[in-house]
Parts: C-alpha cells; structure tokens; sequence
C-alpha cells in the first residue's frame, strides 16, 4: 500500500524543463556556450552513447524537483542521444554527467557559483570546467576521491575524459580536439567552407586557363608547322619548275 501511495505522489510531482532563466546574458557568453556544446556534439557525432546537452535541467533525485541545475554544456556518458525535454538522472539509469562547463557572466554572483561547485561535487561530476571570457581566467577540478579537487595548471591540460587540449595565450582561450584541430563556430566553419569553394573556384579558372593555353599554343605548332611543310612543298614545286623551264629552254636552243 505504501508503494503504491508513493508511486502515486512520485507521478504527481512535475519536473519543469524550463527554470526561467534565460539561457545567457550577452553574446560573448552565448558564443562561448554554443561552440562548446556544438564541438563536442561534432566530436562525439559517431558515438551513439554520448550524449551532449546545452542548458538543459538536470534532475539528479527522484522526488525532489527543486534539487537541479542547468550547466552551460555537459557531456554524459553511457546514454544515448535524442531528444529531453529535461535530464533525470533515474530515468537514465542513474548516470551523472561526466564533464560539465560553466561560462560566467557579469550577473553570476560568488555565492551562485559556489553553490554550483557544491552541487557538481555532491552529484556525481568528474570534471568541471569554468571560464571566464571577459577575463580569459579558466578553473578546472577533477574529481578525486570523491571530491573535485582543482587543476593546477589549466594552460595546456588535456580532459582526461573528453580527451580536449585548452590553450591560453594572449589572445585568449582556444579549446583543441583530440586531433589538435581547434573549435570553431559555425560561422567560421561557413567562412571557411566559403573560402574553399573560392580557392576551389581559382584554381579551377587557372587550370582552364593554362589548357586553353596550352591548347591554344598547339594550334600554333599546328598552324606553323602546316606552314613550314607548305613553305617546303611550294620550294620543292618552284625548283622543279625552274628545272623543267631550264630543260625546255635548252630543247628549243638551235643545234651549232
């Protein structure tokens, strides 16, 4: 009976997939969040069990809708992909995110942040990563022994479990995959697509170009040639011509 009285108040409790908040404060944070979510969802596309979300409300107890967060982006291993209205961690067979990111704005407090650390600490997250991009400042922690202990060195670490180089130089943050190409957003993937095309496009001109040349240099041998053997044959007629006049005229020469 009480099973049954529970599973009756576990159906009638909600679990919102939106919690009010927009999911950035600027363009600067936005970008941040959509080039990592969408590079990895670009590196993982093969994997049928790695599942990459972007703001989505994770739910990791069963019961208590207010105990939740939305990470900017969250890699999770062992699920498969699709479509979630919201991530609840006892439908998905109890498994936690592995990585989460978070990209600062100006509007999140100390205390928020914190209060985040907590909460991917006591739920399961092996990596964290943190990056400011008005700063360029980059935290990161792993978990060990049980706790997300920090990296000492972000310049240059390599996520043991994405398997991501980040780079921090004077230019800023640059986020490597494991083949050493860097993210990129999608307009500078359509840029860059553009730039092909038009290199593409030259060098296709230019190879038309040098076959109409070349072509156009062999109607020349051609037509030079075919002049040079004309020249020859009109040589060869006008001397046996002049030999068969010299002949006629010693014919018609009188006899002495």
């Amino acid at each position: 009976m009480d099973t049954l009285l529970q599973e009756h108040d576990d159906a009638l409790i909600e679990y919102p997939d939106c919690d009010g908040n927009p999911m950035s404060d600027n363009t600067l944070q936005f970008h941040w969040i959509v080039l990592i979510k969408e590079n990895l969802e670009t590196q993982f596309a093969d994997d049928p069990n790695v599942f990459i979300a972007g703001d989505l409300l994770w739910y990791p107890v069963k019961g208590q809708p207010k105990v939740r967060a939305a990470p900017d982006a969250m890699a999770i291993f062992g699920r498969p992909k699709g479509y979630r209205g919201s991530y609840m961690q006892w439908v998905e067979g109890g498994i936690a995110p592995k990585a989460v990111f978070e990209i600062l704005s100006p509007n999140n407090s100390r205390e928020e942040m914190d209060r985040k650390f907590d909460f991917y600490e006591k739920h399961g997250v092996d990596e964290y990563y943190l990056f400011d991009p008005e700063t360029n400042d980059l935290h990161g922690w792993t978990r060990r022994g049980g706790r997300l202990e920090k990296i000492a060195n972000m310049n240059g670490w390599i996520s043991p479990a994405l398997g991501i180089r980040f780079e921090l130089d004077a230019n800023g943050l640059t986020i490597f995959h494991p083949d050493g190409t860097p993210f990129t957003s999608h307009l500078e993937e359509a840029r860059e697509k553009h730039q092909v095309k038009q290199d593409l496009a030259i060098a296709e001109y230019e190879r038309k170009r040098a076959e109409e040349q070349r072509s156009q240099a062999e109607q020349e041998r051609k037509r030079a040639e075919a002049e040079a053997a004309a020249a020859v044959k009109l040589a060869a007629e006008q001397a046996a011509e002049i030999a068969r006049l010299r002949e006629q005229l010693k014919l018609q020469q009188p006899k002495t």
